[in-house]
């Protein structure tokens, strides 16, 4: 197979990195993209960086994305990690939470497929890949914010693999628990080994985002570990 060009959103993190890692280790071409400023002095997997991309801005998304298709020939799959996490009651919190977690989880990842879609659509086998939630299925105290904007993510797969049907497969995961440094911190109690090792999650994203994988669109996979 010839090498395919994947574009990883929040390149720069736990989970992109282990995107990143797996993707190089089978021969695809992978871009980074991230808000962070990432330099070649940061030690990161990736073959090509792009960093200060404000994601949530169709403009900066549009010029980042036509760049890199330019630079690489093409983008293949763009895998949406870019996101983030809020724990938050209504009571305590704060309402601009629920616009955050709205611009950082969905936001992104609409604004990214925009802009990727022009050069997704000539691919042979063109790919979108979202982190959707498993707790947007069933929500907890104080994941409303955070639920409620991987709620949107899992429409935004289903809406738009139906308008790419045939063109380009849109999937999404929905991990419970991600083993990271952060989250161990924030729960010393827990057992990690019940929760998605990035790298499981990295296998199963990769494999939606392969050519094997044509077959398969406006999937919610579930990828809980033993939570």
């Amino acid at each position: 197979m010839s090498k395919r060009t994947i574009v990883i959103t929040g390149g720069a993190g736990i989970l992109g990195q282990a995107v990143a890692r797996r993707a190089m280790d089978r021969g695809d071409q992978v871009v980074l993209v991230d808000r962070a400023p990432i330099t070649d002095q940061i030690e990161l997997a990736g073959d090509v960086r792009v960093g200060d991309v404000d994601l949530t801005d169709p403009q900066s998304a549009a010029d980042a994305f036509a760049g890199i298709a330019e630079m690489c020939g093409g983008i293949d799959a763009l895998l949406n990690i870019a996101g983030g996490f809020v724990w938050e009651t209504l009571d305590d919190g704060s309402v601009d939470s629920w616009e955050r977690m709205f611009a950082i989880n969905l936001r992104t990842a609409v604004v990214a497929s925009k802009a990727a879609l022009p050069w997704l659509m000539k691919s042979d086998a063109g790919r979108i890949v979202n982190v959707g939630a498993a707790g947007a299925l069933k929500s907890d105290m104080g994941m409303g914010a955070y639920a409620a904007s991987k709620a949107g993510v899992a429409r935004l797969t289903e809406s738009l693999s139906r308008e790419l049907l045939g063109k380009v497969t849109v999937n999404a995961v929905l991990p419970s628990v991600i083993d990271t440094p952060t989250n161990r911190a924030d729960m010393p109690d827990a057992d990690p080994s019940d929760w998605v090792a990035p790298d499981d999650l990295a296998a199963a994203m990769l494999f939606l985002a392969s050519e094997e994988a044509r077959a398969i669109t406006g999937a919610l996979l579930p990828v809980t570990g033993r939570v």
